[in-house]
Order: C-alpha cells, then sequence, then structure tokens
C-alpha cells in the first residue's frame, strides 16, 4: 500500500521541479541579465546577456544582436554560459529519472524494484540539488559583480553603472526551486521501506489430551 504523503511529495516534487526547469531556461536565454540607462539618452537602456546584447528604445523598440566571437566573450560570461547549459541538462535529467520512480507509475512491484525506485528518486533530488547550485553560482557571481562594480568609489558618477536585470532573479528563483523540489524527493524517500505492510504469520501449538491423559502437541502452520 502506497503512503499518501509520499504521493503528495513526489508530484509537489515533479511540479516544483519543473517550474524550476522553465525558470532555468528562461534565465539561459533571456538578455535581460544586466542593465544600463544614461542619463544623457534617458530614452535608450542597454541589456546584456549571456547570448547578445539588446538596445531598448522607447520610440524605436529593441534591437538585439548576438556576440560576434566566442574567444572574445569576457571570461565570467563565457564561465555562465556553461554553468547555465549544465544546469538545464542535469534538472532535465533528474527529472526524467524521477518519473519511473514515482509510486503512481505500475511497475517494479516487487522488493528489488521497490529498492530501484528508492534509488532512481535518491539519484534524481541529488540532480535537482546540483541543478539548482549550478544555476545559483553564475546569477550571484554576476550580480555580486555588479554591486561592487556600483559602488565602485573610483568609478566617476558621471559614468553609468549596470543594474540587475530580471534574469537574474529568475534565476534566482530557478535555483531555489531546483533545491526545493531535490528536498521534496529525498523527504518522499525517508519512511519508503516501511510503506509496504508485511504479513506475519503465528504458528500455534495447541495440546491434545489422549485416553491415558498425556499430552500430544500438534502443530498447524
Amino acid at each position: 500500500m502506497t503512503n499518501p504523503c509520499n504521493v503528495v511529495l513526489e508530484i509537489l516534487g515533479m511540479l516544483i521541479g519543473m517550474g524550476g526547469w522553465f525558470c532555468s531556461l528562461a534565465a539561459t536565454v533571456m538578455p535581460q541579465w544586466l542593465s544600463l540607462s544614461t542619463e544623457l539618452m534617458a530614452l535608450e537602456s542597454f541589456e546584456q546577456g549571456l547570448w547578445e546584447s539588446c538596445v531598448f528604445h522607447e520610440v524605436v523598440g529593441t534591437e538585439c544582436r548576438p556576440y560576434d566571437t566566442i574567444l572574445g566573450l569576457d571570461p565570467t560570461w563565457m564561465l555562465a554560459r556553461i554553468l547555465m547549459c549544465l544546469s538545464d541538462a542535469t534538472c532535465l535529467l533528474g527529472l526524467l529519472l524521477a518519473i519511473p520512480a514515482m509510486s503512481q507509475i505500475n511497475c517494479c512491484k516487487s522488493e528489488e524494484g521497490r529498492r530501484t525506485k528508492r534509488g532512481l528518486k535518491i539519484t534524481a533530488a541529488v540532480f535537482l540539488c546540483i541543478a539548482g547550485l549550478l544555476v545559483l553560482a553564475p546569477v550571484s557571481y554576476i550580480a555580486h559583480d555588479a554591486v561592487v562594480k556600483f559602488f565602485d568609489e573610483t568609478t566617476p558618477h558621471v559614468v553609468s553603472r549596470s543594474e540587475f536585470g530580471d534574469a537574474l532573479f529568475i534565476g534566482w528563483a530557478a535555483g531555489l526551486l531546483d533545491i526545493v523540489a531535490g528536498v521534496l524527493f529525498f523527504t518522499s524517500c525517508t519512511d519508503s521501506r516501511y510503506s509496504e505492510p508485511h504479513l506475519v504469520y503465528h504458528h500455534q501449538r495447541p495440546d491434545i489430551r489422549t485416553v491415558d491423559g498425556s499430552r500430544k502437541r500438534t502443530e498447524y502452520v
């Protein structure tokens, strides 16, 4: 018999994990990692992402241009690209491993099958937690670098400074959702070995008296 609490935890973990994967994928492709606006040209704002940079004008609209070369890209942004792509792939792999491990999937009903499901669920939880850390690392580092440059006293005040873009907040949300999903899958494995009922047989040995008064012990199984 399946523990209903484990079923709820598995469903929540799957839904939250899918939400984390979509947020991570959105943060990866969005160009709004850092935004820059100047006082001289108040109608324009510049946005920088992992794959392209964009110029937003209130009259003309938005024009984006991909980076010309990979080798000329800043090492910080190159590392952020790699980590975000790894996070997307790791989170997707964790979700795919969690699907056959869920209690609602009617397969592997034997004791060995239940242990296999539990192992897959733990592996999926580990992958989701790793994906959350992979997405939090580049987002937090770029945000930290932007804060340091924003409050740098050596930079003249007339020079514009970059501020947080929407992709950073979406990336933080993705990392937290991935970690929460991994914790939920971990929690659903805590009492899985005790969730199945076990039948216990009791052996009785009634005494039967014979004619001469002696006792004859008969065993029933």
